[in-house]
């Protein structure tokens, strides 16, 4: 199956570079690029893209209000666009209201190709990007500017959750992979993606970023206390 990608970045060299590196994988191809969130959102609609490259600051629409709009008008369509943002992390200090929009995970902006390529496809597959690197630095940055749980239109009910699973969402947080849980409670990966699959349902998550964001939120993990 082929990746259908669409490139929002207000800088035309950026976008030709990353065109550049798209278009020589097999598996990708490029259907359009914009220089606005208002553009973004129009493409989104006519060209039915797989995965949204997102820029976060731009004129006009921003990618967090672009990231919104795109999310909020496919959903409970037959064709949901997933959107990769992209941040230079010193200056975005909008990557979390990002996520809140219904972004599936960042990157840098400097990210090297092969990571940029391995992303796409793993977000295009359904699941989401959080790098421990990228995420622990992100969210203890800003993490103690979240508003408090009481402020949240649906307060986290973590009471539902089993103790493994709390165990499990603690660990998503700290931004580990399938494998790497598996490893670190000592049982199958195939168990672990049970317990993943039943934290974002009871939780009402959508992924695994939402997951991190709701444990900082929520106190499960505080900013600065990973290592």
């Amino acid at each position: 199956m082929t990746i259908r990608v669409l490139l929002v970045d207000d800088q035309p060299l950026l976008r030709t570079g990353f065109r550049l590196i798209l278009e020589a994988e097999p598996d990708i191809t490029v259907v359009g690029e914009a220089g606005d969130g208002k553009v973004a959102q129009d493409q989104a609609r006519a060209l039915l893209p797989d995965v949204v490259l997102m820029d976060i600051r731009m004129p006009g629409v921003d990618g967090i209000e672009a990231t919104r709009r795109i999310v909020r008008e496919a959903t409970g369509g037959a064709h949901v666009p997933r959107v990769l943002v992209l941040t230079t992390f010193d200056l975005d200090e909008y990557i979390v209201e990002a996520l809140r929009a219904g972004a599936s995970g960042f990157l840098l902006k400097d990210v090297p190709p092969d990571e940029l390529v391995q992303a796409i496809r793993v977000i295009a597959a359904g699941d989401a990007i959080v790098a421990p690197s990228v995420t622990r630095r992100l969210l203890d940055r800003f993490g103690a500017r979240l508003p408090p749980v009481h402020q949240q239109s649906t307060p986290a009910r973590l009471d539902r959750l089993t103790d493994r699973e709390l165990e499990v969402l603690k660990l998503i947080a700290r931004g580990m992979s399938n494998a790497e849980i598996a490893a670190e409670l000592v049982v199958s990966e195939t168990t672990v993606k049970t317990h993943v699959g039943n934290v974002l349902t009871k939780l009402g998550l959508r992924d695994r970023v939402q997951a991190v964001v709701l444990a900082y939120e929520t106190g499960l993990i505080t900013p600065g206390a990973i290592p």
